[in-house]
Parts: C-alpha cells; structure tokens; sequence
C-alpha cells in the first residue's frame, strides 16, 4: 500500500496498513523552522538554506529528503503569489512587519521574534455596511495564485504517490472576519450588531467563493483534501455560544464547503482547535468529512470518548500528541507513552491521519519529534 491508498484508505473509515503520518502537509501539521533547523542534522541529513512555507507562523517547508527520512504520507500545496498582489513588508520600531492582501498588519520583533502576530485591522474603528463592502482585498482569481499548482499536484500525487493535500484561502470565514475587524470589537459586534458582522463574513465569504471557482476548475480532479481553517474554539469552551455560531457562521461555511464538493472529489477537511464537541455534529451536517485536529488538552476533546461518539461520521487528522506540554517539554518517553496512548484511542477502524495536535513549536526538541515518528512506527500498525 502507497502513502496516497494509504490516507485515502483510512479516510474511507476502511483499516489501512499502518495509521498514515503528515508532517508539513497543511499549515496547522508543520513545523517551527527553529525546530526543523535542528531536526535536519538530527536525521543525519545535510544542512540547507531554509524555506518558509509560512509568514506568520515562521514553519518550514518540509523538504523531500526530510519527508522521506520520516516516511510521510502527504504533500501539501497552497495558493502562489498574485500578481496583483499588495503584500509588502518594513521594518518600523523593532518590529518586523507584513502587510497583507486582506489589508491586515502583522509583526514580529526584529530581536528573538519566532511569529507574526495581528497588530492591524483594517475595519477597526467607527464603521459603516458601505464600508464592508468597499473594502479592498484579494484578486481571488489572479492567474499568479495557480501558477504551477496542478504541475506540483501531479507531482506529489503521480510521482512522489502521497496523498495531496490543498490549503484554503487565507483564514475561515469567521476568523478572517474576526481579524479584518479586530478580534474584541468583532466578537461585541456579533452580539451587539450582528449586521454589521455578518457584512464582514459576506465580504469574506465572497472573496473566498471566487477563489474557488477559480482554482477548482484547474486542479479539482488532482486533489484528494481540502483543508479549511476557521477557528470557534478556546481551550475551555467556544468563541461563540452554538446558538450563535447556527445561526451566523454555520451557514456561511456550509456554502463554502458546498462549493467545494460540487466542483471536486476532494474529501473536505475543517481546522477548528479548541473545545469544539458540541459543535461537531454540526460539522458532519455541512459536509466536513475530516476534523483537525483533536485538541486532546481542550475541556471535551477526550480522543477516545470523541472517536466513540463520531468516528463513523467523520475521520480525525491530528491529536497524535499533545504539543502544549509533551512535545515541547516531556521526554522522548513521555512522547512515545503519548503516542501509544493516541493510537489506542484514534486508530481502531481507521479514520485517523497522524499528527501532533498543532503545528511543532520553535523549542521542540529534535529527539522528540524523532521519538514521535519511532513510537507511531512501533504502535501504528494494524
């Protein structure tokens, strides 16, 4: 069995040879290009220039030697530059800062900095409905977005014969709102003027729609998950009641994922981190047919209980250890105790794709993640 049957098999709830692995195939399974600069030499690899794969989460792309070391199962491949693109960077009062085609701001400190952090809004302030709508954003459809997409998911499909995984958009529908207003004053609107919030969504809903329809005419046939990312949890409850969420952001994502399926094969994956298992059955009616990840810390997200409940309905991508504390500060046993925990949990009957419950943080050790990929070699096969 190839990594590619092997992924699709498990997402099928059918038992493949062992529990697939992802490392780098999305933007919430990679890893911090500290880590990676360590992790290189630790898999005995030559030194290389590193790539980044993301601007504000600093990850590096996994390179095909490091894939193969680690026997990883995906590729991922995600939106090029536009030509139209208004992104620009400077340097201003010891930050480091990215400006972005949504109009957003993002900074890191010059001196130690390891992430870009929102720290402009561009809808912030006393706004109007006109102003929703004529806020500037993305060409979704620039040619530039697609340029050597279906090349490159040929490749890791045809060649490399992994499972190709596709990254959205930008962020989802509710946080990319939620940050084009500014996290605080979005979340009262949405209380206090929902009309006002729910503009925001359209505005974002519209520009990810035409994405869409753009690229799924290109490469729809050749990828086989597309990932979203749209966060509604904290590490204790939801961002928003479930009342809230039925009514203002549910529908929006089911047109998009609607949107999704009909112009793809693809099996549609939703990143939602945080308490979310009172709204998961929620997820299945709109058509997620995979959760990333299972946020094992969170207030609700026991993995087992979690697969008992849903594991018929909907396949799990993640949860394989926990990188608030194990990774990033237990022992290489502690890792493979972790690791051997999850898989009793997540595996039986496939539905599960192996990863850490979020990306590999900066301060990661190399033997850790080495540790990781040993313990799923020993304890993840059927």
């Amino acid at each position: 069995m190839d990594a590619r049957e092997r992924v699709l098999t498990t997402l099928e709830h059918r038992i493949p040879d062992r529990v697939p692995f992802d490392l780098g195939g999305t933007i919430v399974t990679g890893i911090h290009e500290e880590a990676y600069r360590r992790l290189v030499p630790a898999l005995g690899l030559a030194p290389r220039p590193l790539r980044r794969q993301d601007r504000t989460q600093h990850l590096a792309v996994v390179d095909d030697d490091v894939r193969d070391a680690l026997a990883v199962d995906t590729g991922g491949v995600y939106p090029a530059t536009a030509t139209t693109s208004r992104e620009r960077t400077e340097i201003r009062d010891g930050y480091d800062w990215l400006f972005d085609d949504f109009g957003m701001g993002w900074r890191c400190p010059v001196d130690g900095g390891l992430y870009h952090d929102l720290a402009h809004s561009p809808l912030a302030g006393d706004i109007t409905l006109d102003d929703v709508r004529a806020q500037p954003g993305p060409e979704p459809a620039d040619q530039g977005r697609t340029a050597g997409m279906r090349e490159r998911c040929l490749q890791i499909r045809d060649v490399e014969r992994r499972a190709v995984c596709m990254w959205g958009f930008g962020g989802g529908v509710l946080e990319t709102a939620s940050w084009l207003r500014g996290l605080e004053q979005f979340f009262m609107d949405l209380a206090a003027d929902p009309d006002l919030a729910c503009a925001i969504m359209d505005r974002v809903l519209e520009w990810k729609l035409a994405y869409y329809e753009h690229v799924l005419g290109r490469i729809g046939d050749v990828v086989d998950v597309f990932f979203e990312g749209d966060d509604v949890g904290t590490q204790q409850s939801l961002l928003v009641s479930p009342d809230a969420y039925r009514r203002y952001v549910k529908p929006r994502q089911a047109a998009l994922f609607r949107t999704i399926h009909e112009r793809s094969r693809a099996k549609v994956a939703l990143h939602s981190c945080g308490a979310v298992r009172p709204l998961i059955r929620d997820f299945i009616e709109i058509g997620v047919e995979i959760l990333n990840p299972v946020q094992v810390s969170a207030v609700g997200m026991d993995p087992a209980d979690v697969k008992a409940e849903f594991g018929r309905e909907i396949a799990f991508w993640g949860g394989g250890v926990d990188t608030q504390r194990v990774l990033w500060s237990g022992t290489a046993q502690e890792v493979r105790d972790e690791v051997r925990r999850r898989v009793d949990a997540l595996a039986p009957g496939g539905g599960w794709v192996f990863s850490a419950v979020h990306n590999i943080q900066a301060g990661v050790p190399a033997e850790n993640v080495i540790a990781m990929r040993e313990a799923l070699t020993a304890y993840g096969a059927y």
